[in-house]
């Protein structure tokens, strides 16, 4: 889909301070990204600006001194931690002589190599097509090669690009249709879900915090768990019985990040209605993180972009072994659970979980 990079690419980061917050930790995640999308990181350029530079996004000058750096370290690629216009990304590339690509991109790669089922595949294609309809100049070799198959001939006026934004639809429209094909069949099993009157749980949270490590835990699952960014893409959903008298569906969901691209969002929301679907969510939060905080408001922010804002939702504090914390659960001066402390890769709270879940539920009752 993406021309790809190679695994193990020099690569220099430019993050600039705009006076936005947790701008350092907005680096070090922004590394990692890089890391996991397979990139070695060889320098990190730094600088302040007010606004971004209408041509450049850097200025001239920081320009320069990025320039230098790819001269110095033989980089083949500028990650900018940002989002750049076509136009921009264009002129840093005349200007450095490398590839450049911004954050949203960065994301994407990730995104197309973490997917794993049919859907998920379907879904980052669609927003890589849509991501790259405004870098059309680049040429389309792929599509090139889909056009005998598709059956598409240029006309005797059409220009290169003008096939290539013809081209760009019909595969778009293409992938819409395949997509609601799939959301149809999903909404068949969500319907026998909801005549079974099971109760339903998502887990949720930013990316790395953990769901699909105490999903497995919860679960006794084997899927797929790893200490990197967007382990997990597809939905899987399992019945879960908390005791001998009550059960639920779980859910593990595709984790956030700050800054997601929209289009992502929009590909993804049909893999996403699975936690619009939910009677309750557990937010799972990195502990540990010096930046929990942020990534509480950052997951919230998505939740209501899709709708899922006004659902119960239970702060689940995950990696207290990390904290040398304990096992509980949080209430407020009414009772009412408000999080529960736990570490899922130790199994450390998990019994407190499964009775808070049960707790949740609606035919729960304090009566002997």
């Amino acid at each position: 889909m993406f021309e790809r990079h190679q695994g193990g690419d020099k690569a220099v980061l430019v993050c600039l301070d705009f006076g936005g917050p947790d701008y350092l930790e907005n680096i070090e995640e922004f590394k990692l990204l890089a890391e996991s999308n397979g990139y070695q990181v060889m320098a990190i350029i730094q600088g302040k600006r007010q606004r971004p530079d209408p041509k450049l996004f850097a200025g001239s000058g920081k320009v320069e001194e990025v320039a230098a750096s790819v001269a110095a370290f033989e980089a083949d690629t500028v990650l900018f931690n940002h989002a750049l216009s076509g136009a921009q990304e264009r002129n840093l590339e005349k200007a450095l002589e490398c590839r450049v690509s911004d954050r949203v991109r960065v994301i994407l790669d990730i995104f197309g190599q973490r997917a794993r089922s049919n859907e998920g595949k379907l879904q980052v294609e669609l927003a890589q097509l849509q991501y790259m309809s405004t870098r059309l100049v680049r040429g389309w070799t792929h599509l090139e090669r889909q056009r005998g198959a598709t059956g598409t001939r240029g006309g005797p006026g059409e220009t290169q690009l003008e096939m290539d934004r013809r081209m760009l639809n019909e595969r778009v429209s293409k992938l819409k249709v395949k997509l609601k094909e799939l959301q149809r069949h999903r909404d068949t099993q969500r319907r026998a879900r909801e005549r079974s009157k099971q109760f339903s749980v998502s887990l949720v949270g930013y990316t790395n915090a953990g769901k699909s490590t105490l999903f497995n835990a919860l679960t006794h699952e084997r899927t797929y768990a790893a200490d990197q960014l967007f382990a997990t893409l597809d939905t899987t959903s399992r019945k879960l019985f908390l005791d001998p008298q009550h059960s639920i569906v779980l859910s593990d969901t595709v984790g956030f990040i700050r800054d997601l691209p929209h289009g992502l969002v929009e590909a993804f929301r049909a893999t996403l209605e699975e936690t619009i679907r939910a009677d309750l969510l557990l937010h799972v939060v990195d502990g540990a993180s010096e930046t929990r905080e942020a990534q509480i408001e950052a997951v919230n922010i998505v939740l209501k972009e899709i709708a899922a804002d006004a659902i119960p939702q239970i702060v689940i504090w995950n990696k207290i072994d990390l904290k040398g914390g304990e096992p509980a659960v949080e209430r407020d001066e009414y009772g009412r659970i408000r999080a529960v402390r736990i570490s899922a890769k130790n199994g450390l709270g998990l019994d407190l979980l499964r009775q808070v879940l049960v707790e949740s539920m609606p035919d729960y009752s304090t009566t002997e």
